[in-house]
């Protein structure tokens, strides 16, 4: 049952549930922060064992996308939605443009984009309705799939994370563990082989298997289980969230964690527990934050360029949390909250909520309809 306490405790501002019994639409959309402007962050739709385990997770992901904006130095806020349903079986135009229809409702305070089992197709369907929507594709001005940026900004933060652990950037001869071979996996995953690491991976699902396998054609896969118990250099969360818990955090065989996968940390102070065990840990939402970066250039018009510069950032501000981490004698995923904290802070005190529409409304983009 979602409580008030609960909003206070993490700091959400709004939580909104929508259904449409014609085309089984179920979402929840949780909108944490606007301070530092209309909070932006994509949709997933996954087969939720209940109501309860859909909020918690959309709860999560949207504190994670403000922290992730403001590290990432966007004046964008932070949200999250989740459709409950089977992607294989539920998705449908009508279901996505019923969606958009409710995400124009709220007249621009979240906008969305794609997350784990969203299209750019599906995401077509939403910006027929609704022009508060990321991650359009190219041919309507958008800039499609955020997944390659996502790698991208991934593999910035692990070549920091090598330069801080091993003295060196280069991923070349290095072992990685890789948890989840889906979209953005994938384009890790290519990354890494092409630049000399020998890569490990598994998967839940088979389609995703087989595309990694012709992304990295040299990658050795593992079973689910096995993958924590894999000695490498660096362990890869590329799945869902709260990978690393009481569960798995003492049979990891790594020097670092760095992955592109949400929420890693099942709590705070699994995180504590990887500095005890000198583990460098690069937080999800300082070095993922590349998808965020890339579509939130959709405002101003969209470039390759562009967003390839931006997303190279990631690097230079991975190592500046690792030095901050490192003076302050403080958890990684501690000295990244401090940022974030206190550029959200800064911001409060000259301004308030973002409450209107977009200043620009997306100028090179082309409504399908």
């Amino acid at each position: 049952m979602l409580k008030f306490e609960t909003l206070y405790k993490e700091g959400h501002e709004e939580v909104v549930f929508f259904s449409d019994p014609s085309c089984n639409l179920k979402v929840i959309i949780a909108i944490h922060n606007t301070i530092l402007g209309p909070a932006l962050g994509g949709t997933r739709m996954w087969p939720y064992k209940n109501e309860e385990e859909a909020l918690s997770d959309v709860l999560r992901l949207s504190k994670g996308m403000t922290y992730k904006a403001a590290v990432a130095g966007l004046n964008l806020g932070g949200g999250k939605a989740v459709i409950i349903g089977d992607p294989v079986q539920d998705k449908s135009e009508a279901l996505f443009r019923c969606y958009g229809r409710f995400l124009e409702s709220l007249n621009g305070r979240y906008i969305t984009a794609e997350d784990v089992n969203i299209t750019v197709e599906d995401i077509e369907h939403i910006f027929t309705e609704t022009s508060n929507v990321c991650g359009v594709a190219k041919i309507h001005g958008g800039s499609g799939n955020p997944a390659p940026f996502t790698a991208l900004g991934t593999f910035r933060g692990i070549e920091a994370s090598c330069l801080k652990t091993f003295g060196d950037r280069s991923v070349k001869g290095k072992v990685f563990a890789l948890q989840g071979a889906g979209s953005v996996g994938c384009h890790l995953g290519k990354l890494l082989s092409d630049n000399g690491a020998k890569v490990f991976f598994c998967d839940i699902n088979e389609k995703n298997v087989e595309r990694f396998k012709e992304f990295v054609p040299n990658a050795e896969r593992v079973s689910v289980d096995e993958i924590y118990d894999i000695p490498c250099d660096v362990y890869s969360p590329c799945a869902l969230g709260a990978t690393i818990n009481d569960d798995t955090i003492e049979r990891l065989k790594c020097r670092v964690v760095a992955g592109c996968a949400n929420n890693q940390l099942a709590e705070n102070r699994h995180g504590d527990i990887l500095k005890e065990k000198d583990i460098l840990y690069a937080p999800d939402y300082l070095i993922n934050a590349g998808g965020l970066m890339n579509v939130s250039i959709e405002f101003e018009g969209w470039s390759e360029d562009k967003a390839t510069r931006m997303v190279d950032t990631i690097y230079d501000t991975t190592l500046e949390i690792f030095k901050k981490s490192d003076k302050d004698d403080i958890p990684v995923h501690q000295a990244t909250d401090l940022l974030a904290e206190q550029r959200i802070q800064s911001i409060k005190n000259i301004k308030g909520r973002y409450l209107g529409r977009l200043a620009h409304r997306f100028p090179g983009r082309k409504k399908l309809i």
